[in-house]
């Protein structure tokens, strides 16, 4: 399918089309090589409840974002390199049907189709699309992932301590190393993770204490490893230096509210041949 739409001018067009629904605010897609291969509405677990996404699959990248006007204007565009993209099916539960997590390193989230034969059809032609890029760069399969947010609505106590009650006064927070909704008494550290964020980011407390083991750890074993080096080399002295993640999950929805997303014989998503 690729090679077949590969540098034609339908593909063009499409490319074309995507770029100018976004506007000013998306980045470019156009570059050589690359090709739309489908796109559709799935519903993305938010943290305040699901919400439509319109969804764009390229051979190389996965773009989604909010829907403002259907198939003429989106923004909040998200870009993900599929090289990075490793995909779970997930069980229905009585409030989302057809459901599959998308995990990457910097964010990992839940969606569901609108039925199980387009849950199918995504998955399938994701999975190819990795395949197909993990064979030609010789990259091995990503094992580290993001831990997904758990929603808001999943609990009305913090999950660490189990014993603040949430209200309109006590806010939730989310760890961003376990995905946990913990009080902030139970997540005022923050601490550095360099794959999701230049900035310290807030943890809770227990996954602050596991990462500053894990950093100790680390500091022992590079220790270990210049321990040589420097009982080689008569005064050797190791040099010295100085050595927010926004969300669109809280910004009002232009859906329209009583869209029914799941009616029968409607099909979300098309995948272009």
């Amino acid at each position: 399918m690729v090679d077949h739409l590969a540098n034609t001018e339908i593909n063009s067009q499409r490319i074309a089309a995507v770029e100018n629904c976004f506007g000013a605010s998306g980045q470019p897609l156009a570059v050589p090589g690359r090709v739309l291969l489908g796109e559709g509405i799935l519903t993305k677990e938010c943290r305040k409840k699901p919400k439509p996404r319109i969804f764009f699959l390229f051979n190389d990248i996965l773009v989604y974002g909010s829907i403002v006007i259907n198939k003429r204007k989106y923004n909040s565009q998200h870009i993900i390199p599929l090289e990075d993209v490793t995909l779970e099916t997930l069980p229905d539960t009585l409030q989302m049907k057809n459901r599959w997590m998308i995990k990457t390193s910097k964010k990992s989230f839940v969606v569901s189709a609108a039925s199980l034969t387009e849950r199918k059809e995504w998955i399938s032609h994701l999975e190819e699309c990795i395949r197909h890029l993990l064979t030609k760069t010789g990259r091995q399969p990503s094992t580290e992932h993001a831990a997904p947010w758990i929603p808001d609505k999943a609990t009305d106590i913090c999950m660490r301590c189990t014993q603040t009650k949430f209200s309109t006064l006590t806010r939730r927070h989310h760890c961003r190393k376990c995905g946990f909704v913990v009080c902030a008494d139970c997540s005022r550290q923050r601490f550095l993770m360099p794959r999701l964020s230049p900035k310290p980011l807030r943890v809770c407390n227990l996954c602050y204490r596991q990462l500053l083991a894990e950093k100790k750890k680390e500091a022992e074993a590079d220790h270990r490893q210049m321990e040589p080096i420097r009982s080689a080399i008569p005064g050797y002295e190791p040099s010295s230096g100085d050595d927010s993640d926004k969300s669109d999950d809280d910004k009002a929805d232009q859906w329209p509210a009583d869209t029914e997303f799941y009616t029968s014989e409607v099909s979300w998503s098309s995948f272009h041949s």
